[in-house]
C-alpha cells in the first residue's frame, strides 16, 4: 500500500508539471502574439501619423500651392508611393479608427494578405484591392483581415447595425490622384464561393458593372441580402466601394459593406 501511494504521488506530480508547462507555453504564445499585434499596429500608426502631418501641412498652405506633385500624384501620398509602388490609395473610416494604405498587386492580388506596407511578414497583413481594379473604374473591392485586436477590418462589423451606419455614413477612399468620399448604402453577410457553387452572390467577382444592365443587376443582388437601407441611393454612373472581411457566422463567411460615391471632394 505504501508503494502504491508513493507511485500515485509521482503520477500527480507529473501531471502538475505537465499542466504547468502547458500553461507557461500558452502564456508565452499569448505574449508573443500580443507583442506581434502591438508591433504591427504601431507600424500602421506611424504611417497614419505621417499622412496626418502631410494633411496638416497642406491645410496650413491654405490652397496657395497645388495639391499635386510633378508626377501627377497627390502630394499627400506621393512620398509613400516613392517608397512602395504597390500603394494604390488610402482608406479612412473615422468611426472605426481606420486610416490606412491600400495596396494593389494585379499579378498577385493577395500578395499583401500577410504583408505589411514595407513587404515584411505581418499576420494582420494590409488592406488590398481585388483583381482587375482600375483607379477610374466604377467598382472597387477592398479586403482586410477581421483581426481579434480590432485592427484592419476587425471592427467593420459595427456596420451590421443600421443605427451605426446612419451615424457614421462617410467612408473616404482616395486613389493616388483623386480624393473621394463615399456614403454607406447597406451591409450584408455572405460567404466565399468556389467554382461549384452557383447560388452564391459573387459580390467580389461580378463583371459587367461598366454597363447599365450589369450595374443595376449588381445592386439588385446587394438589396436581396441587405441588412438595412440607409436611405442613400445609387444609380448607374456612381462609383461603388465594397469592403470585405471574414465573418464566422458560417463556414467561409464574409461580412460586406457597400458604399457609393457621386462626386470628387
Amino acid at each position: 500500500m505504501k508503494k502504491s501511494a508513493k507511485s500515485g504521488g509521482k503520477g500527480w506530480r507529473f501531471i502538475e508539471l505537465f499542466l504547468a508547462a502547458v500553461f507557461l507555453f500558452s502564456a508565452a504564445m499569448l505574449i508573443r502574439e500580443g507583442s506581434r499585434y502591438f508591433r504591427e499596429r504601431k507600424a500602421n500608426q506611424r504611417l497614419s501619423e505621417r499622412i496626418g502631418r502631410e494633411r496638416e501641412e497642406l491645410s496650413a498652405a491654405g490652397g496657395t500651392s497645388s495639391p499635386y506633385a510633378s508626377s501627377g500624384r497627390l502630394l499627400i501620398y506621393d512620398g509613400l508611393w516613392q517608397e512602395n509602388h504597390d500603394l494604390a490609395g488610402w482608406l479612412t473610416i473615422e468611426g472605426l479608427g481606420i486610416d490606412l494604405p491600400v495596396m494593389y498587386t494585379p499579378a498577385s492580388p493577395e500578395y499583401y494578405l500577410h504583408r505589411s506596407f514595407d513587404g515584411e511578414y505581418a499576420q494582420s497583413g494590409s488592406l488590398f484591392l481585388g483583381e482587375s481594379w482600375e483607379p477610374e473604374a466604377n467598382y472597387a473591392v477592398i479586403y482586410g483581415h477581421n483581426m481579434k485586436d480590432g485592427s484592419m477590418f476587425g471592427e467593420l462589423d459595427r456596420y451590421q447595425n443600421p443605427e451605426y451606419a446612419r451615424k457614421h455614413p462617410v467612408i473616404r477612399f482616395d486613389t493616388l490622384t483623386r480624393e473621394r468620399e463615399y456614403r454607406v448604402l447597406t451591409a450584408f453577410y455572405s460567404q466565399a464561393a468556389d467554382s461549384s457553387q452557383e447560388d452564391i452572390f459573387r459580390y467580389d467577382q461580378f463583371t459587367g458593372l461598366e454597363e447599365r444592365e450589369g450595374f443595376e443587376d449588381y445592386l439588385r443582388q446587394v438589396w436581396k441580402l441587405a441588412l438595412y437601407d440607409t436611405g442613400e441611393e445609387a444609380e448607374y454612373g456612381d462609383r461603388l466601394l465594397i469592403l470585405s472581411t471574414c465573418s464566422y457566422h458560417k463556414k467561409m463567411g464574409r461580412f460586406v459593406v457597400v458604399a457609393c460615391q457621386k462626386a470628387e471632394i
